[in-house]
This record gives C-alpha cells, structure tokens and sequence, in this order.
C-alpha cells in the first residue's frame, strides 16, 4: 500500500511537467529545442539557466515565442510561432524557467 501511495505521489508531481511538455510538442517546440540537449535552438534547461533571476524573462521570452527571434543563441533565428497565443507562451516559459 505505502509503495503504491509513493508511485501515485510521484506521479502526480511529475504531471504539471509532463502536461507543459506536452503543450511544447503540440506547438512544434520539440521540433527544434529539447529539455537537456541542444538540437536547433538551445536545450530548455541552458535557456532557464541563462535566464534564472532575471526577473522580466518570463515577459520577454513570452514575446520571443511569438514574434521569434535571433542573435542570442547564434546565427539561427527563431521563427515567430502562429501557433502559440499569449497565454500558452506564458505556460511554456514558466515551464521553461522551472527546468534546473
């Protein structure tokens, strides 16, 4: 029983991240990021560290979500993302910004 109880807690906490991740592979995010390796775009996880503290990255990279952007990370831009509303880019980057 107390084995059982241990899974379903960790399962349950696991459940906030699994649910963003998923959102960022609905939106095409996973195409080009992934959560801990550099593919196209930076890992998720270099993104949170680069950004950790800095208390108006949440907005900005919100903005950079949607309208894209480019120089940060090196000579590949990222594209603006149609798919992703301003309440979803929120999710996606405090989700983001979680990640250690």
């Amino acid at each position: 029983m107390f084995r059982v109880s241990l899974i379903l807690a960790a399962a349950l906490a696991a459940a906030p991240a699994m649910a963003d991740q998923a959102l960022a592979t609905s939106k095409a995010c996973m195409a080009c990021h992934s959560v801990d390796k550099k593919m196209v775009g930076p890992a998720f996880k270099e993104v949170a560290a680069k950004y950790a503290g800095q208390k108006d990255a949440p907005d900005k990279l919100a903005a950079k979500v949607i309208k894209g952007g480019s120089g940060v990370w090196g000579q590949v831009p990222m594209p603006p993302n149609a798919a992703v509303n301003e309440a979803d880019a929120k999710k996606l980057v405090n989700w983001v910004l979680s990640l250690k």
